[in-house]
């Protein structure tokens, strides 16, 4: 029997549940029985609701058997009509996830000389192959594979077959599917197969690098590997490549660093690069013909092949990668990997849904595919075996590539268990392991309270979010191009400006913040997504000159890097990157997104500056406090005009922070004692800027300024 010989349908909705649907065509949808074959035994099934939906009639019928998923059941109404039983939502119950959760760490492929291992969890599947094939031939072996306990499927294979290709075909419901392991660690060009490697030999040791003991502490740059050294001028042979944004002592134009060299010389503590697990979008064969941002995920465990110097073979992508971040690694940096778990890039066509149909996504109330996510498709996280699945993922990363953090795409999507699962299992395998995520409040079908939201914080507190409000509060509304923020000059912004620059944490109220700790806010005013915040600046302020441009943007990232909580740079921040308006340049051309390294040379003075900026927040810990508790015991406001803000710390050190986001001069009174000037509008450095001896100072307009006591 097959799809197109079926008169009407019957599902296994629940483990005892069957939902029979009979066209209003077919004997006008009626039939006063029905009952159900397998094995050459038949038993009757009970009707218990019956109901007419469009031109169907809806069946409800229990089955008083216990359902086995290794056979094939029939349905025969009292015409003699027959049907084959699909499995249907039964995939999505409690009783489901209980009877066939694995918990072994060998699904995928186990590879050992001489011998490899296949593992395929598929528990609704009647039948599953394997599909072998040597790299360099067209001939395909097919190879039955044997159903085990909890839904699992093994073979092994007694030969040395490294560098075949593989995949599965799968029969669900009568129809077969060929899929990729959703396991793949190698995959071929595009991601159309996997392919057995020995990840041996591609072994690296684990550097060991000092512990960052909070991570206040970290200071995250977010670039994308092709943007990083795409420009003509980036000084970069391999460009647009793994190696490319590997390569060390890169010099430009000015014989000064680009890249890497240039990024660990800023000062900061981590590289985050959007994602480089395989992604769909650009072609890999052809990759300067198209670009991607990378949140289009098809292999999760497998590297991108357009970074790569050769996407046709399978260990090019992941040696040049290794090799990256071992770059990255003796330069005492560390790398955040962006993951892109909430979603695939198509469902229909993923391996999700042809290894076990309808499991790994969420579905509305009325059975479709929910879409919170806008890509037309939620990942399932709740259920065991996706929870499973993104962990074991993460552990993958964690020890075969030695990652130092992870950046959860759209986390609002992921559920609070799992993040808390992930958070255990990187605690375990790797201390200081850096977790951050967008936790926005997305509409997918998960109970409020189970969603891992910036309002489900206390559930995960040792997972940092994007802080949107203080994107929005300090630059201005990333959705209202022409909103300004309080580092742009809006007033209405300074109570909120208050609050996220003392880590969110309701210090300005003494009551409940966004956050418990400060550790919990990533701080930013600009990623990849939305406009750069020079574009906005040049939109909000069309008849400004650029000199007033400069000293908005400067403040704004000033304010990022001296708050309370973590900081967060894009990439060419410090030099004004723009991307000529674009304000989604996920697609767009190299010319859009490549960071242009002239503008490095252009802006060298607020390159320092930034540099400065940085080091001040390394060598003084009273803007990386670890708890609210020492936050509120030691930052004391001081009484300055609206809209000016200003803080005096109290600890190993006295300094002051002071901001003034008018246009205006505005002369204040200091406390007592000598104050040597770090940070002025022009300077900023651990080293004096000068002496102010007296009680008033003079603050330039849309100026930060630290203090120090002598």
């Amino acid at each position: 029997m097959i799809a197109t010989d079926r008169n009407f349908f019957a599902y296994l909705d629940e483990m005892k549940i069957i939902t029979i649907l009979l066209p209003l065509s077919y004997h006008h949808g009626l039939s006063s029985s029905f009952s159900i074959t397998s094995d050459f035994q038949e038993h009757p099934l009970k009707i218990i609701e019956k109901v007419q939906i469009e031109n169907k009639m809806k069946y409800i019928c229990e089955f008083s058997k216990e359902y086995s998923f290794e056979k094939q059941y029939v349905i025969i109404d009292e015409h003699g009509g027959k049907t084959d039983l699909q499995i249907g939502a039964v995939i999505r119950t409690e009783e489901f996830d209980e009877k066939f959760y694995y918990d072994g760490n060998d699904l995928g492929v186990t590879f050992q000389p001489g011998l490899t291992r296949f593992k395929l969890w598929a528990p609704t599947a009647t039948q599953v192959k394997l599909k072998l094939r040597p790299s360099n031939s067209s001939f395909s072996e097919i190879v039955k594979m044997r159903r085990e306990d909890r839904g699992i499927w093994s073979v092994t294979i007694s030969r040395d077959i490294e560098l075949y290709q593989y995949s599965f075909l799968i029969l669900v419901n009568q129809e077969w599917r060929e899929a990729v392991d959703p396991y793949a660690k190698a995959v071929t060009v595009n991601g159309e197969l996997g392919v057995i490697v020995r990840l041996d030999k591609t072994k690296r040791p684990r550097p060991n690098l000092p512990e960052i003991k909070n991570s206040v502490d970290a200071i995250i740059y977010e670039t994308h590997i092709r943007d990083l050294t795409i420009h003509p001028k980036s000084g970069v042979k391999n460009k647009g490549l793994y190696l490319g944004a590997g390569e060390q002592n890169t010099i430009g134009m000015d014989g000064e660093p680009t890249g890497l060299a240039y990024i660990k010389d800023l000062g900061v503590t981590h590289i985050e690069f959007l994602p480089f697990h395989d992604f769909a979008g650009v072609d890999e064969l052809h990759r300067n013909k198209e670009y991607n941002w990378g949140y289009n995920p098809l292999h999760f465990n497998a590297p991108e092949g357009s970074y790569s110097t050769n996407p046709a073979n399978p260990y090019s992508r992941i040696i040049e990668l290794k090799q990256l971040i071992d770059q990255v690694h003796s330069l005492g940096l560390r790398v955040i990997m962006d993951v892109v778990y909430n979603h695939v890039y198509v469902r229909e066509t993923s391996s999700f849904e042809k290894v076990v149909p309808g499991y790994y996504f969420r579905h509305n109330e009325i059975g479709l595919p929910s879409n919170g996510t806008g890509v037309g498709n939620d990942i399932a996280s709740e259920r065991r075996m996706v929870r499973k699945y993104i962990v074991d993922s993460i552990q993958y990363w964690l020890e075969e590539y030695h990652i130092d953090g992870f950046r959860f795409d759209l986390m609002g999507i992921l559920d609070v268990e799992t993040m808390k699962e992930v958070r255990k299992v990187c605690d375990s395998l790797s201390k200081g392991t850096i977790i951050i995520g967008e936790g926005w409040n997305l509409n997918t079908p998960l109970p409020t309270e189970q969603k891992a939201t910036i309002g489900n914080q206390a559930k995960m507190p040792h997972i940092a979010q994007f802080n949107d409000k203080f994107r929005d509060s300090i630059k201005g509304s990333s959705f209202n191009l022409f909103d300004k923020g309080y580092a742009l000059g809006n007033d209405h912004y300074l109570g909120a400006a208050n609050e996220v620059m003392t880590g969110s944490i309701g210090y300005t109220k003494q009551g409940p913040g966004t956050f418990n700790e400060p550790f919990q806010s990533l701080n930013y005013v600009e990623c990849h997504d939305n406009h750069t915040m020079w574009d906005k600046l040049l939109a909000c302020l069309p008849d400004a000159d650029d000199s007033l441009r400069i000293k908005y943007h400067r403040l704004a990232t000033a304010i990022v890097l001296l708050s309370q909580g973590i900081p967060f740079l894009h990439s060419g921040q410090e030099f004004f990157r723009t991307k000529k308006g674009d304000g989604n340049s996920y697609r767009s051309s190299d010319e859009i997104n490549q960071l242009d390294w002239k503008r490095k040379i252009i802006y060298k003075d607020n390159v320092e500056y930034v540099k400065g900026l940085i080091q001040v927040r390394k060598e003084f810990s009273c803007f990386r406090m670890r708890t609210s508790a020492e936050i509120r015991s030691n930052i004391h406001q001081m009484p300055l005009a609206s809209p000016l803000l200003g803080y005096w710390f109290k600890g190993d050190n006295e300094l002051i922070l002071l901001i003034n986001p008018t246009t205006k001069k505005h002369i204040i009174t200091l406390p007592e004692g000598d104050w040597t000037v770090l940070v002025d509008h022009e300077k900023a450095g651990i080293t004096s800027k000068g002496i102010l001896y007296g009680e008033e100072m003079s603050i330039e307009p849309v100026s930060i300024n630290v203090l120090l006591k002598k």
